[in-house]
């Protein structure tokens, strides 16, 4: 016998404000922000199982890509999802956006929903997050202390170095558990292993905490963090600190990527191969430099058991790599077929990338176990350099 049990949760999100304002009386003074975004959850469900219809209004600013996070606090498991990528890791669900659907224009609103199954009770979430904003907060966000004039001000998570206006930029300062959430989603491609992703407080390029990925060997050990912010079109230049102990393998291994929209969904893959750095392109497996000798010799390793700035930059049918602040020849490509570089690269024409994601992780197809940190990633419309 079903039994339907329907509820609405409001979600309230405090913008970030400098105010002043001259008093008659001094004496403490508090601010409440109406609601950024609000939140109808309503469960239809049965011994076992359930549906979730999930309806998110954007009160705030425009949105274009958007993930929206909860954690549940049962043994409730997602089975599959609709109008949204619907992903679980332990007890944090993750629902992003889908192409469709990825602007929330203000006042608008989008819809979701998702199937799951649950044992004991199936009590609702408390605790949703839009794009890494906590939304079920009522409480004001700041304390006003008043004399004759009060000033409200408030503390943003610390900007990686280099942040430009405009740019997606996160040195994962507002991760609050071990577990990553807001505007990151973990991911397992293909089927979920031994790979982990957590945030750590004891390896950071800057601040508090980085991300650390346990990459494992073996097709089903690939794991990844995934956000759409900053992505999006033809252009992208992103700029991210990494820190590994192991050096890159024989075997091709990926530990950043992402789904290009113009090549069928398929990924575009950065890595290693031949203990040298390289690009891979999924859907034919073309790589860059050619891994002919004299190809890896125009690439680099990445330096192990230190911090690395690593930058690439895609602008229409253009792609060129930095690591250090240096440009890697072997790792460009320019429209014009050059042996040993991009002449494989080239041999299909009409590559233009449109990216809709960008994922931090590990991906290895034989040997290559490593472990590596991420922190102070950059995402932005020009290059950004190292800081």
């Amino acid at each position: 016998m079903r039994r339907r049990t329907n509820g609405v949760f409001i979600m309230t999100a405090a913008a970030a404000v400098v105010a002043a304002a001259i008093v008659a009386n001094p004496g403490p003074v508090q601010a409440l922000d109406a609601p950024a975004c609000v939140v109808g959850y309503t469960v239809d469900q049965w011994s076992g199982g359930f549906v979730a219809q999930v309806k998110v209004t954007n009160n705030g600013a425009p949105v274009d890509g958007w993930a929206l996070t909860w954690t549940f606090a049962g043994d409730q498991r997602v089975t599959s999802g609709w109008s949204a990528d619907v992903t679980q890791s332990g007890k944090v669900v993750t629902a992003r956006n889908q192409a469709f659907n990825r602007a929330i224009g203000t006042g608008a609103s989008v819809q979701f929903g998702f199937q799951g199954t649950f044992q004991g009770t199936n009590d609702a979430p408390v605790d949703f997050a839009l794009n890494g904003v906590r939304c079920n907060d009522t409480n004001p966000p700041t304390t006003t202390t008043t004399t004759t004039t009060t000033t409200t001000t408030t503390t943003t998570p610390q900007q990686p170095p280099g942040c430009p206006s405009g740019a997606f930029c996160d040195g994962f300062e507002n991760q609050t558990g071990t577990t990553p959430a807001g505007d990151w989603s973990p991911v397992f491609p293909n089927c979920q292993g031994a790979g982990t992703a957590t945030v750590d407080t004891s390896t950071v390029h800057s601040g508090s905490r980085s991300i650390r990925i346990n990459g494992r060997a073996g097709y089903c050990n690939h794991v990844f963090l995934a956000t759409s912010r900053g992505t999006g079109g033809s252009g992208l230049h992103a700029r991210f600190y990494v820190r590994h102990t192991t050096a890159l393998p024989e075997a091709h291994v990926t530990f950043a990527a992402m789904k290009d929209t113009a090549d069928g969904g398929k990924d575009l893959r950065m890595g290693g191969q031949n203990r040298a750095l390289q690009w891979n392109r999924e859907s034919d497996d073309a790589t860059l430099p050619e891994q002919s000798p004299n190809g890896v010799a125009l690439s680099t390793p990445l330096p192990v058991d230190r911090w690395t700035c690593v930058e690439f930059g895609i602008t229409g049918s253009e792609l060129r790599t930095w690591v250090d602040g240096t440009e890697v020849q072997g790792l460009r490509v320019d429209g014009t077929p050059t042996q040993d570089v991009d002449s494989q690269w080239l041999r299909r024409s009409g590559w233009r990338p449109a990216l809709s994601d960008f994922r931090i992780g590990w991906e290895s197809y034989g040997n290559g176990d490593d472990t590596l940190w991420f922190d102070d990633i950059v995402l932005a419309s020009s290059r950004v350099g190292c800081s």
